[in-house]
């Protein structure tokens, strides 16, 4: 048998890579094979989600001199700041999946028509599953906009092989990006994984992102377990408080599949704890029936776990989208 080749990524092994595949060191085993997958959907029994959730749509400023985030939908949200126009793991596509005719369909339009967008100056994209990379949105904004597209290393492999000329910078975790206009993105660690393939498991990195800007920061998560949460205190050591933290708080049942890869809600107020972020917005749920809890169970679960943490309601709600929130101020 030949020797395994990352088709992505060549470097020499360290931290959080050994030569052909990343990992996330001092955490649980993320990779899971066919018999817990058949465990998890023969076994389990997953809640029915509505077809359809009528939502808001918004047409955004152009430009926001503070600092604003405007849900589109699962990990999708359009962040404002400094005259900077930056989306978070773009997804306009009907479906998070491969095929266009099969896979999760999204049960809510996005909150921001694609024709609506402001100029886009930046892309941050977490990693390359289907629920995060959709190549057909991103083909659909390099024409459109041509924005910088910023992602973990391999990925960019990925994105020039299908979209010719397409604008993007790669970095390892801490590394830090300039995006111009003041705006600047330290990529940073995240406990997660990566495929596009059966065979590429690992070949590509995955991370969330810290964007600092004259007119604030905001921390996406992309895609998180929480671990020892480690990583999200060595962030706040490392970068500061930030003004925003976009985390997630669905796609979590069941957790002995997915809590070294998914946060719950109360995870997640853990996190918006060790960043001691000025407010937080939860995303990645109600969109895409991507795993077994109810619909609207990630929101309740979080104005629970809020209130068990004397933490005030309005500084952690469940983002909706067409719904902008910013540090301060309630939702609009």
């Amino acid at each position: 048998m030949g020797k395994t080749v990352n088709p992505y990524h060549s470097a020499l092994p360290g931290d959080h890579f050994d030569g052909v595949r990343f990992f996330n060191p001092g955490h649980a085993e993320t990779d899971r094979g066919l018999r817990d997958l058949l465990r998890w959907r023969l076994r389990e029994k997953a809640a029915p989600w509505p077809r359809w959730v009528a939502s808001r749509q918004t047409v955004p400023d152009a430009l926001v001199a503070g600092l604003r985030a405007t849900i589109v939908g699962h990990a999708s949200v359009l962040v404002q700041a400094g005259g900077l126009n930056v989306l978070t793991d773009p997804v306009w596509s009907e479906r998070a999946s491969p095929l266009s005719f099969a896979g999760p369909r999204r049960v809510s339009a996005p909150g921001i028509a694609f024709e609506a967008l402001p100029p886009i100056d930046a892309v941050l994209l977490s990693h390359n599953h289907y629920d995060h990379m959709d190549m057909a949105t991103l083909r659909r904004l390099h024409g459109a906009h041509g924005p910088l597209i910023v992602t973990p290393l391999g990925n960019d492999a990925i994105l020039r092989r299908a979209i010719p000329g397409v604008r993007v910078v790669t970095g390892d975790w801490w590394e830090r990006i300039d995006i111009g206009k003041g705006g600047e993105v330290t990529v940073v660690p995240a406990y997660h994984w990566s495929a596009r393939t059966g065979r590429d498991r690992r070949m590509a990195l995955w991370s969330g992102f810290v964007l600092s800007t004259t007119g604030g920061s905001a921390y996406f998560a992309g895609d998180t377990g929480y671990g020892d949460g480690r990583i999200f205190r060595e962030v706040r050591q490392r970068i500061g408080r930030p003004d925003l933290a976009l985390l997630p708080i669905g796609a979590y049942e069941p957790r002995w599949f997915m809590s070294p890869q998914h946060v719950d809600p109360n995870e997640a107020v853990q996190i918006l704890e060790d960043l001691e972020a000025i407010r937080g917005v939860g995303i990645h749920w109600g969109v895409f029936r991507l795993t077994n809890e109810p619909r609207d169970q990630p929101p309740e679960l979080l104005l629970e776990a809020l209130a068990r943490r004397g933490v005030a309601e309005e500084l952690f709600p469940a983002g909706e989208p067409g719904l902008s929130y910013e540090p301060g101020r309630e939702s609009s």
